[in-house]
C-alpha cells in the first residue's frame, strides 16, 4: 500500500496528464458521449439524499462486529473486530464515485451487474437504484458485513439485489455459471494484483462488446497499478479511462484501435 504522501504525489501527476473532463477534442465519439452523459451528468435524484442519510447512520453506529477479511487488508485496522462506524469511514466509496457508478448504470442500463465487495451496502444501493429493472449481484466475503448491507437494502426498500456471501474464488464461478452474460461489474473486493487479474480473467468469457468493468483504487499500491496495466494491455480491452481513484474498461469491438485516456473527474 502506498503512503498518503505517495498517493498525493501520484494524484498531482494524474492531474497534469489528464484531459479536462469536458470532452472537447476527445475521440472516439463513444468516449465523448461517455464524458458528456455520464461524467458530466447533473442528475441528482432524491435517492442520493436517502442513501447518504443511511451512510451517516452507519458512520454513527459504534456497534462492534467480527469480520472475515479475504482481501488485501486495511491501512487503518489490524484486527478483525471493528466498529461499524470505522468501516463506514474508511471502506465506503465516497459519494462522488458512488454517484458516478449510478450515472453509468442509469445511462447504459445493464441487464446483469456484479459488484465484488459489498461492504456495508452503500455503493450497491446506488447501483440498484440507478437501474431498478436490472439485476444486481453483490458479493461480500464477510457474513457479518453482508448482514449489515442487507439491512441497508431493507431500509432503502431495495429489492433488485442478490447478495452472495463467501470467498470470491468460490462464489464468483458459481455466480457466473448462473449468469452467462455480465453487462457491468465493479471490482472492489481485493486490492492485490493477482486476485484482481484473476477476477478479470474469470469475467472475460462472460463479457459482451457492450460490457463495462470498473476497477476501484487502481493507484492504491504498486500491485494495483501493475494489475491495472495488465488489464489495459489485454487484447479484449479496447478503451480505458483512468479517473485515478477508479479505472474503467470498455470492450467495444467496433473501436478499431486500442486507446487509453486519463480524464479529470
Amino acid at each position: 500500500m502506498y503512503t498518503k504522501k505517495k498517493i498525493a504525489l501520484k494524484y498531482i501527476q494524474y492531474l497534469l496528464r489528464a484531459s479536462n473532463g469536458k470532452g472537447h477534442g476527445v475521440h472516439p465519439p463513444f468516449l465523448y458521449d461517455f464524458i458528456r452523459h455520464v461524467l458530466n451528468s447533473k442528475e441528482n435524484p432524491v435517492c442520493f439524499k436517502e442513501i447518504e442519510n443511511e451512510r451517516k447512520s452507519l458512520m454513527a453506529n459504534d456497534q462492534v462486529i467480527t469480520i472475515e477479511d479475504f482481501g488485501a487488508g486495511s491501512r487503518i485496522f489490524t484486527g478483525l473486530e471493528r466498529k461499524i462506524s470505522g468501516i463506514a469511514r474508511t471502506s465506503l466509496k465516497p459519494a462522488k464515485y458512488s454517484r458516478l457508478l449510478y450515472h453509468i448504470l442509469a445511462y447504459y442500463k445493464p441487464r446483469t451487474s456484479i459488484e465484488l465487495g459489498t461492504s456495508l451496502g452503500i455503493t450497491a444501493s446506488y447501483l440498484a437504484k440507478a437501474n431498478p429493472n436490472g439485476k444486481l449481484i453483490t458479493m461480500e466475503g464477510s457474513a457479518a458485513i453482508a448482514s449489515i448491507a442487507k439491512n441497508t437494502f431493507s431500509k432503502l426498500s431495495i429489492e433488485n439485489i442478490e447478495v452472495a456471501e463467501g470467498n470470491f474464488d468460490q462464489e464468483l464461478p458459481r455466480v457466473l455459471k448462473k449468469n452467462p452474460v455480465i453487462d457491468f461489474a465493479f471490482i472492489d473486493g481485493n486490492h492485490s494484483k493477482e486476485p484482481t487479474i484473476r477476477y478479470f480473467n474469470m469475467l472475460l468469457p462472460h463479457l459482451s462488446s457492450d460490457s463495462i468493468l470498473v476497477f476501484d483504487d487502481i493507484h492504491w499500491s504498486e500491485e494495483m497499478e501493475a494489475a491495472w496495466e495488465a488489464i489495459r494491455a489485454s487484447k479484449e480491452v479496447r478503451l480505458t479511462i483512468d479517473l485515478f481513484f477508479v479505472g474503467i474498461a470498455f470492450f467495444k469491438k467496433e473501436l478499431i484501435s486500442k486507446a487509453d485516456y486519463s480524464v479529470r473527474y
